[in-house]
């Protein structure tokens, strides 16, 4: 049975892209922040589905630290079985500028670290089932750049500036990882607006207003969870970068920016401390 991972999956996209793949027969490896939430998620995946195949890691992926224990959880978890598809759907919005355990702003460190460094823990899996990485994007990476001399914004903190460069970061880290090698695709994936929470729980102010006024015109998340699930399924392997309704749509042309690519690749490395696959992709 192929084995997909989908963090941020206790509630909104993460949970309805578990119940939709666990509905394909596959097996879900769900990933959580609260052990209260985990356990109430997996419960709810069974009471619709007894036969599922599912279990649910605990930890905090803003820290690094905790970021390794989840990889160690799954490798056992995994056994001796390769990892068909990680679909890194954690994130957040910070209102205030905070950082993590390591020292790096919340949202460049959740939004995009924190996947860089699971998938590079992971990857040996990946590449032993030929398997697939997604990652949860968004259309605002469309207004953003890079801030390559404030990346972490410390000298003039802007929520919604940091929020986008952390999408234009899982965009370069897609492309650059596809350019790099061929044995595992890379997506990522716009789930447009959503009517979820992602928005109020770090925030306040004008920024919570925001996002409560913005969220009302969005879709359930059941509707993006088709694309992930779609993305999961297809066979080959799907054409294309950047997916919303499970179709390839535009992207920004700073995505084709090699030079920026392999430089926030360089600096991932750099901030986590590892040399990606082993230095061998």
């Amino acid at each position: 049975m192929k084995t997909v991972v989908i963090t941020g999956a206790t509630s909104g996209i993460g949970f309805e892209a578990a119940c939709a793949i666990t509905a394909q027969g596959l097996r879900v490896i769900g990933v959580g922040r609260s052990a209260e939430r985990c356990e109430r998620a997996r419960e709810a995946l069974l009471s619709g589905m007894p036969e599922a195949n599912v279990d649910f890691v605990c930890g905090d992926l803003s820290s690094q630290r905790e970021v390794h224990a989840v990889a160690d959880a799954i490798l056992s978890l995994l056994g001796d079985e390769g990892l068909w598809v990680l679909i890194s759907n954690a994130g957040g919005v910070r209102s205030w500028y905070t950082t993590t355990a390591d020292g790096y702003e919340m949202q460049f460190a959740l939004n995009h670290l924190a996947g860089f460094l699971l998938a590079h823990r992971l990857w040996p899996r990946l590449k032993q089932a030929g398997g697939r990485i997604i990652l949860t994007g968004s259309n605002s990476h469309k207004m953003a750049r890079m801030h390559w001399k404030d990346i972490m914004f410390q000298r003039r903190y802007s929520c919604l500036m940091a929020y986008k460069q952390s999408k234009l970061c899982n965009m370069l880290f897609a492309a650059e990882l596809n350019r790099r090698q061929s044995a595992v695709k890379a997506y990522v994936v716009d789930p447009g607006l959503v009517n979820t929470d992602i928005g109020n729980k770090e925030t306040s102010g004008l920024v919570d207003v925001f996002w409560k006024l913005r969220k009302r015109g969005g879709v359930d998340p059941e509707v993006p969870a088709q694309t992930y699930a779609f993305l999961c399924s297809r066979q080959p392997a799907p054409e294309g970068l950047y997916y919303h309704n499970c179709r390839p749509v535009a992207y920004s042309k700073r995505v084709n920016d090699a030079a920026d690519a392999k430089r926030l690749f360089e600096l991932s490395e750099q901030l986590c401390g590892v040399k990606f696959g082993g230095g061998e992709l």
